[in-house]
């Protein structure tokens, strides 16, 4: 059965639904939906980065640094981000917490981003596991390795994560301090 998803009035910001399609539908005339951003990070502030599997229908075979996906119709976009995060790297019982919103709208895609991050400890939240249907490999980078990457505009890195984490900088230079 194929995943319905929410439709979301495009540029608005409050995440107000109008409707919802099937995802195939939903890809093919890139209508506006929601989906999720969440980053995680562990105790020593390097980031999970990893590559997307090659059958992915956005964006196959490039590296990103956010765990998320499209959320369903009926679906929370907070409880969404907490299900991407174990669905797509196993870990479990991170506090996922929202940092902001924005729309990425591009030839492929068309989203209000909700902006989450997650604190990874492997003792309380498990080893991270990959959906082996969304992501091939992955590992951590510090903060400093990813953004001397990101400058490569050659690495083939998602475009929208490259727009998120742009995003992300500046939240973090608003936000310096821990949020717990």
């Amino acid at each position: 059965m194929e995943e319905i998803v929410a439709l979301y009035a495009e540029g608005d910001l409050s995440g107000r639904v109008v409707g919802s399609a099937p995802r195939s539908r939903v890809r093919a005339e890139n209508l506006p939906h929601c989906a999720t951003q969440v980053l995680l990070r562990d105790t020593a502030g390097r980031v999970y980065v990893h590559r997307r599997t090659d059958t992915k229908d956005v964006y196959p075979g490039m590296h990103d640094a956010w765990a998320g996906g499209v959320v369903a119709a009926g679906e929370d976009p907070d409880e969404a981000a907490e299900r991407e995060v174990t669905e797509e790297l196993g870990v479990r019982g991170c506090r996922v917490r929202p940092c902001f919103r924005y729309w990425y709208a591009d030839a492929d895609t068309n989203y209000l981003a909700c902006v989450y991050e997650a604190e990874y400890a492997p003792d309380r939240h498990g080893p991270v596991v990959h959906q082996a249907s969304e992501v091939a490999e992955g590992w951590w980078m510090s903060w400093e390795e990813l953004t001397a990457r990101l400058s490569d505009p050659d690495w083939p890195f998602v475009p929208d994560g490259r727009a998120g984490l742009e995003r992300y900088t500046r939240y973090l230079e608003q936000h310096p301090a821990p949020r717990d």
